[in-house]
């Protein structure tokens, strides 16, 4: 309203999200929360059972079908990496505004026009899209995943009611669950905390210092842009709401 450029760094922290992202995968497909607290009890019994048990349910994940919701710099980071990583594996994708054909064919993903279709399709369901105050993931949508389908949350943990993601696991409707964000930080669930198929970060996906290095690098080439001949910025948030018609100062933020 007021001519302000919002411009946001989250470009810089793409490749480090989706790095985690694809150990969240690995995590959830592979029941690896599982075998490492199994590891680290020091209880025999714990490993063995382990050791025989969490194969019987985990997949190699270049036979299953990743869905994304929100295919922004970061999901489409990780849809790249998860077909690098895992040759083979289906993407299927539901976004706001849909991908071209050429930027599709490149990651070999389908587009979804509705959530559901995601949901009922995907192996594994991965959020990476901006939380815009209201929750995405709840009692109702957990119906609609693939029995023993799997979540991965990198966005904002208000996405997921976390006491329906509860009951989705104690009813099998969900069989693992990948979490770097979550409701409360920096409390976190306590009934998620102790299931052996939820695997926890502390909101670090992108916490490295090649991304802070980068934050600094794209405020910059912000800043240079906006001032710049073109006065365009790099990665403006609200470009469209100044086009249809703010006022007429040019501020960055």
């Amino acid at each position: 309203r007021e001519g302000i450029t919002y411009c946001n760094g989250a470009a810089a922290s793409s490749d480090s999200v989706a790095d985690a992202t694809l150990f969240l995968l690995l995590a959830v497909f592979r029941n690896l929360r599982w075998s490492h607290a199994a590891a680290h009890s020091l209880s025999p019994i714990a490993f063995h059972d382990a050791h025989t048990q969490s194969p019987l349910t985990a997949r190699n994940p270049a036979t299953q079908t990743l869905g994304i919701i929100g295919l922004g710099a970061i999901g489409l980071t990780i849809a790249r990496k998860a077909r690098a990583a895992f040759p083979g594996i289906r993407i299927v994708y539901h976004d706001r505004v849909r991908k071209s054909a050429a930027v599709e064919t490149s990651i070999h993903a389908r587009f979804a026009e509705r959530l559901d279709g995601v949901l009922r399709e995907a192996d594994c369901v991965v959020l990476a899209t901006p939380f815009a105050g209201q929750t995405l993931i709840d009692a109702d949508t957990l119906k609609q995943f693939k029995r023993g389908g799997r979540l991965v949350n990198i966005a904002r943990g208000g996405l997921v009611d976390e006491e329906a993601l509860v009951q989705a696991l104690e009813d099998g409707r969900i069989s693992a669950v990948g979490m770097d964000v979550h409701a409360r930080e920096p409390a976190v669930h306590p009934r998620l905390a102790t299931d052996r198929r939820v695997m926890m970060l502390s909101h670090n996906a992108g916490g490295t210092v090649d991304t802070h290095v980068g934050f600094e690098r794209l405020a910059m080439e912000n800043i240079l842009g906006f001032l710049g001949e073109e006065g365009k910025a790099l990665t403006p948030v609200n470009a469209p709401l100044i086009r249809d018609g703010a006022k007429g100062v040019r501020s960055l933020l």
